[in-house]
């Protein structure tokens, strides 16, 4: 089950039991606006929330949207997280928490946030401020604990039965199946000896899942005797005693610790035992009851047991793949963990071992750590004395990644390097946390490379926030520095700071200048010539975009500032009404990204075609454009590119005489400019464009008909909104 911020995860494997906590559920969900599902870790909690919510998504208008809090390692980002869960794309300058009341202030949704505990007092701050304010919104939580929000309704979930009840038993048995469709429980004495093995389990879903997995190098027989046998004696033993009868419980478990061989984890972690044997003092604690309550207990044998089934090398991956926040592939997998005796290709076969033990799940070609066992594979990455290589090395891959999708922007790869830069969000920023203290100069030049991205994709407070601390860290040079200042000066341009854009427009222009960087006198070119068209100054656009470009001929045609520079041309040109002129550079801009597989521009030079045929009268081929456009930044994920496209397009349908059609899209528009913060936006010749053609929308269906169809837009799901403004026939 990956991670998907938004709707709902996918169930990839089988679900078993847990009638009567559903039936309460759908009891709680109906008549609470806020319930927390509680237990240990391992007890099936987000399996069972997200099957409760599956089964009530339909009950509500605007949706059932799933945040995974597990990745955050403290409230930083708690906010940013709820708000992409739900799909508010802020890019105003108001206070997050304020954006957020407002954009669920007449939403009828339920939202789902898994792994709470650790940010208990946070979360309930949070809720009590979103459901004061937002009075159709339903919370589901699971957490630990409860988190204390006045109004929160409890639900305990408890492991499943094992006396009398197949529900265990049917989990072992599809878990068996699930790694070996030949696997079962035929041969004589199995279905006994799982049976035991599950009540020795305690009928802890995870626990249970764990054993099954240990299947391959066991017979059912031989795992329920070593459950038995070792569970009992040589762990709870000593966790009870805590590490008086020799090495603390997790050392005395693992081969390695005491007897380590060639490349065990041991050999870095046996250094703790020069107090006679009876493990360090940092271990003991791991025994501790109020660290490890009796009822995880049983959890924890099976994840150390887990851990012993496990070859040194695939012991050492799972520590080391423990700072990854997010989903990864093979090829993160080896950047940050590969070095002494992890090799890349001892990497590759260690991770395919983790998937077999069901340590780490997978799904297509990515990969993910359920949060209970990346806390016991980040607890050996302290005790092997590895956490801050481990750290140095997440680092270096997610600059690394900054470089490479900065060198992708105009290549045929942008989209996926546009995915990528979102979808890895969190591992940017915990890289970014880690170099600012670690690696200053590492730091600026990674903010600086993502920070574009970042305000593509949404994230305009983090771009700015990390680009001013790399800036406030120390004495920064050259094309990182410009790259900063640019950063900090579009993501004000687009959150409506245009005295800020301004400001570093000119920082940005005369760093360059002094610097002799082409990229940096381009970029500023760019930011400057777009605050001055969104203040009505287009013939300085124009004048300050030509004098860049014809100093920076040396620079390839095809580079991402070049590319941008000539838009801002084409804007100027369609604003000063030189519509043949910009025609003709917009076309020709478009054919040089379509030849670079570049989208963002080419989506951008889209709409100032369907602006210019809208202006000359050929509202189908303006139409045709617009669409060409949405379909681009749909691929980028670009909600405010999203939100223009569909004013254009209601523009050009209602120009055709589709009054009800123009008002849909119009409705669907309203949705996402919502839905990034602000109220309808572009240059300021759009905005005649936009009050003429509503008039013309209301007086072919009429004023009632109009504000059917508009509010039909409005409430639609975004997604089928925008499929719907897509479909080239019209509705006359």
């Amino acid at each position: 089950m990956m991670t998907k911020v938004g709707y709902l995860p996918d169930e990839t494997s089988s679900f078993v039991g847990r009638r009567a906590e559903l039936a309460r559920l759908h009891t709680a969900l109906t008549t609470r606006r806020m319930t927390t599902l509680i237990g240990p870790g391992g007890v099936g909690k987000t399996r069972l929330a997200v099957r409760a919510a599956r089964a009530a998504a339909d009950r509500y208008p605007d949706g059932a949207w799933w945040a995974d809090l597990s990745p955050l390692p403290d409230d930083g980002l708690l906010l940013p997280t709820v708000s992409d869960a739900v799909g508010l794309a802020d890019h105003t300058l108001r206070m997050p928490v304020e954006a957020l009341c407002e954009w669920l202030g007449d939403k009828h949704l339920l939202l789902v946030l898994d792994s709470a505990e650790h940010l208990r007092g946070p979360c309930s701050h949070l809720l009590a401020e979103i459901l004061t304010t937002s009075r159709g919104l339903t919370v589901l939580v699971t957490s630990r604990q409860p988190l204390g929000t006045r109004g929160e309704y409890v639900v305990e979930v408890p492991p499943l039965p094992v006396d009398g009840a197949p529900d265990a038993l049917q989990l072992f048995a599809d878990r068996l199946r699930a790694a070996d469709p030949r696997a079962g429980l035929d041969a004589p004495g199995d279905e006994a000896a799982a049976v035991e093995i599950c009540r020795r389990l305690e009928g802890i879903p995870l626990a249970i899942e764990l054993a099954a997995a240990g299947i391959g190098r066991h017979s059912v027989a031989q795992l329920a005797a070593r459950i038995g046998t070792r569970f009992d004696a040589r762990f709870d033993a000593r966790f009870d005693a805590r590490g008086a009868h020799g090495r603390s419980g997790v050392l005395a478990l693992t081969p390695g610790f005491g007897a380590p061989g060639p490349g065990a984890p041991g050999e870095a972690g046996a250094a703790g035992d020069d107090d006679g044997g009876r493990g360090t003092a940092r271990l003991d604690l791991l025994a501790d009851a109020t660290v490890w309550p009796r009822r995880h207990r049983t959890l924890r044998t099976a994840i150390g047991w887990s851990h012993e089934l496990c070859t040194p090398l695939e012991r050492l991956l799972w520590a080391r793949l423990t700072p990854l926040r997010t989903d990864f592939d093979e090829e993160v997998a080896r950047e940050v963990c590969a070095g002494g005796p992890l090799t890349p290709d001892e990497v590759d076969r260690a991770l395919q071992g983790l998937v077999a033990q069901c340590v780490v799940q997978r799904d297509g070609d990515r990969y993910r750590m359920l949060d209970t066992l990346r806390e016991y594979g980040r607890m050996w990455l302290t005790e092997l004395g590895e956490a801050r290589a481990a750290a140095d090395r997440h680092a270096r891959s997610f600059l690394d990644l900054a470089r490479r999708a900065h060198d992708g922007w105009t290549g045929p790869e942008q989209v996926s390097w546009y995915h990528k830069v979102s979808d890895t969000h969190l591992d940017l920023c915990a890289a970014l946390e880690h170099l600012l203290v670690h690696d200053v100069g590492g730091a600026q030049e990674m903010a600086g490379r993502v920070g574009f991205f970042w305000a593509c994709c949404g994230h305009l407070s983090e771009a700015r926030s990390y680009a001013q601390r790399a800036l406030d860290a120390g004495p920064v040079e050259g094309p990182h520095r410009t790259r900063l200042q640019w950063v900090l000066g579009v993501a004000a341009l687009l959150q409506g700071d245009f005295a800020t854009a301004e400001k570093y427009g000119a920082l940005c222009t005369a760093v360059a200048l002094f610097d002799r960087d082409d990229e940096g006198m381009l970029g500023a070119a760019y930011l400057s010539g777009l605050t001055q068209l969104m203040t009505g100054e287009p013939a300085a656009a124009l004048e300050a975009a030509g004098r860049v470009l014809r100093m920076t001929e040396s620079v390839p045609v095809d580079s991402a500032h070049r590319l941008r520079c000539h838009l801002i041309t084409v804007f100027a040109l369609t604003a000063l009404g030189r519509l043949t002129e910009s025609e003709a550079a917009a076309t020709a801009l478009r054919r040089a990204c379509e030849r670079g597989g570049e989208y963002w521009t080419r989506s951008y030079a889209d709409y100032q075609l369907a602006l210019i045929a809208l202006f000359q009268g050929r509202p189908a081929a303006s139409a045709a454009h617009a669409r060409s456009m949405l379909a681009g930044k749909h691929r980028l994920r670009d909600s405010f590119g999203i939100a223009l496209g569909l004013d254009i397009l209601a523009a050009a349908i209602a120009a055709q005489g589709a009054g009800a059609q123009a008002a849909r899209v119009y409705g669907t528009g309203h949705a996402y400019w919502r839905m990034v913060g602000h109220p309808q936006r572009g240059t300021p010749e759009l905005g005649p464009v936009r009050e003429r053609c509503e008039l013309q929308a209301r007086a072919a269906v009429g004023d009632e008909a109009y504000q059917r169809a508009f509010e039909r837009g409005q409430s639609d799901n975004a997604e089928v909104g925008l499929a719907a403004a897509l479909r080239t026939e019209l509705q006359l």
